[in-house]
């Protein structure tokens, strides 16, 4: 029997959600978790095959808005829920899923696709590049001290339920939107998976908690969301505080903050996961191999509209360069693109017949896109190739970010 793609059918999405537990692995979500996603997919943006009555792929979109340099929000394919069942592998279903689905962003004036990979070597055939990395750190708190700035003790923190702090919480998660490229403007209903709390995610860990830091004035200035992990050992208490979210909207809170989960009782380790590469709590502490820190790939983004996608950041210094961009997936981004930066950082993007000045792929100029990974590295590692001496190291300086991008949360 022959195999069918086709958009999703409201009264399908258990079905089709089943074949995606299967494809990874076939532990089942808890309860709330699956319920949660059901609400947030959208169906006309999902997409299965089928095999008679049984699906084995699938793939579908978030519509979101991504920060980018410069502070403006953007339309983007949040490209989640994608697999393949393990008995059709090898018949291009991943391929023709990815094919239409680029398609439809396209025809939906998205110029931007981004998502998360379980295995980060997947998607880069499809154009997706490296654009973020997120740290993870494991913080040895009882040797580990932090010096904090000016103001920290005039902060005040207050212990409160998640779910009475959350409209406090996306306050300041919605004014930090903009001023770091990477992160999903919030859309309705996924200010809910913050909250999330099933027993089965814990691992015997605490409930969630929440503790809110306020200005003199009581306006919240930051928060952070966390679990503790009770643990014994013969000499004594060895718990471990798991942090969920740290966000905070200046340095005294955000160091007012770390020290109260340093100073957890009974505990010996902080763990967080998921920060940015340029968290000032690496300039806090006083040892920052006790931090343990380690770094993984997190928001991986593709160019679907390449003009647009240029045009909608803004750059850190004047430029006029020429680009050869190799895009055999999207087709139509292939091509000589004359690049133009004006001096307050607004690009102009046109197809040219000028020599070219640089060339690369889709993939390495998504990776340069939110200023994180510099144009100069992948240089190095023979990705962009310069053709005109010098433009290599001018058209890094005007991509490059004065904050590392970052994605606060997964999809």
């Amino acid at each position: 029997m022959a195999l069918e793609m086709r958009v999703l059918q409201a009264d399908e999405w258990d079905v089709w959600y089943d074949h995606l537990e299967l494809a990874f692995g076939g532990v089942p979500e808890s309860p709330q978790e699956r319920e949660l996603y059901k609400s947030l997919t959208e169906v006309g943006r999902s997409l299965g095959v089928w095999d008679g009555g049984t699906c084995v792929g699938s793939a579908s979109a978030f519509s979101f808005r991504l920060s980018v340099p410069g502070g403006a929000v953007v339309p983007a394919a949040g490209v989640t829920m994608v697999g393949v069942a393990p008995t059709h592998r090898r018949r291009g279903i991943l391929t023709s899923l990815m094919r239409r689905q680029l398609d439809d962003v396209r025809a939906g004036g998205e110029p931007l696709a981004v998502l998360t990979a379980s295995e980060a070597a997947i998607y880069g055939r499809f154009g997706y590049g490296i654009a973020s990395y997120a740290l993870s750190l494991a913080i040895d708190s009882t040797r580990v001290r932090l010096s904090v700035p000016p103001g920290t003790d005039e902060v005040r923190l207050r212990l409160v339920d998640p779910e009475k702090a959350l409209s406090d919480c996306e306050q300041v998660y919605a004014e930090l939107v903009a001023r770091r490229p990477g992160m999903p403007a919030r859309q309705p209903g996924w200010e809910r998976l913050a909250l999330m709390d099933p027993e089965a995610v814990r691992e015997g860990a605490s409930p969630l908690k929440c503790v809110v830091a306020e200005r003199a004035d009581g306006e919240v200035a930051g928060y952070a969301r966390y679990r503790v992990r009770a643990d014994w050992e013969p000499q004594g208490p060895e718990g471990k505080v798991e942090v969920a979210d740290l966000d905070a909207l200046d340095p005294a809170a955000t160091a007012a903050l770390w020290r109260y989960l340093f100073e957890i009782d009974l505990t010996s380790t902080v763990r967080a996961g998921r920060r940015p590469v340029d968290d000032p709590v690496l300039h806090l502490v006083s040892d920052v191999r006790r931090s343990r820190p380690s770094l993984r790939d997190s928001l991986h983004l593709r160019l679907v509209d390449l003009p647009a996608a240029l045009e909608a950041r803004t750059y850190g210094a004047p430029l006029d360069v020429v680009i050869e961009v190799e895009d055999a997936f999207c087709p139509w981004n292939e091509g000589r693109w004359r690049m133009v930066c004006d001096a307050e950082g607004a690009a102009r993007v046109t197809r040219t017949a000028d020599p070219a000045d640089l060339e690369l792929s889709a993939r390495e100029l998504g990776s340069a896109y939110l200023g994180g990974i510099t144009l100069t590295s992948l240089g190095a590692a023979g990705l962009a190739r310069e053709l005109r001496p010098g433009m290599l190291v001018r058209t890094s300086r005007a991509f490059a970010g004065d904050v590392a991008p970052w994605l606060s949360h997964g999809f």
